[in-house]
């Protein structure tokens, strides 16, 4: 059985993936730039999650309004770690949580159907303080999904539900040092 606090994301020896949802304008702006760029804000927290279901279940497949698009952000393993380590749990005290630079909240994994499971997935916050670094120097690419995900939904609608894996690269365990672990999981 899985731990109940761990990181699963499609990486390899240098990237991670991470996705987000985003309105139609400024998907296509950062698609062009190959980077986020206006009218994405950089005055604001920006939520980086490494599980695509989790951020199926949020933007209801690409359905909600301003989350109709969404995009695989690849970005390095290198700017991964060092925002998890600025990071600080959303239910640590109010005013250390106001300080950091990186938020980080566990919230229940989804099945492809938008179950509740009994493990959690990370979501990552990135303050306006740290936004630069995460645009300029940690993204590598930025892929929409947006197709693949709206043939999830028809094929979840249409009862086939077991094709919808096959349409995404697969998430596994992401090794995290012992110091992020015990930083980042409640009960470390």
């Amino acid at each position: 059985m899985a731990p109940q606090y761990q990181i699963r994301a499609d990486f390899d020896a240098r990237t991670l993936v991470v996705y987000q949802a985003y309105s139609p304008a400024i998907a296509d702006a950062a698609l062009r730039a190959g980077r986020f760029v206006a009218p994405f804000s950089f005055q604001r927290m920006t939520w980086i999650k490494p599980s695509l279901m989790w951020l199926m279940h949020r933007s209801n497949w690409a359905r909600k309004s301003g989350q109709e698009r969404i995009l695989a952000v690849r970005m390095t393993r290198e700017g991964w770690e060092e925002a998890l380590s600025r990071a600080v749990l959303t239910t640590a005290d109010p005013e250390a949580v106001a300080r950091a630079a990186v938020h980080v909240q566990w919230d229940p994994e989804r099945s492809v159907r938008g179950a509740a499971l009994n493990h959690y997935s990370i979501q990552v916050g990135i303050s306006r303080h740290l936004i630069r670094a995460f645009n300029d120097d940690w993204i590598v690419g930025l892929t929409d999904v947006t197709p693949q995900v709206r043939k999830a939904a028809t094929l979840i609608r249409t009862g086939r539900a077991d094709k919808v894996q096959s349409l995404f690269p697969a998430e596994r365990a992401y090794p995290l040092s012992q110091t992020l672990q015990t930083l980042l999981c409640p009960g470390g």
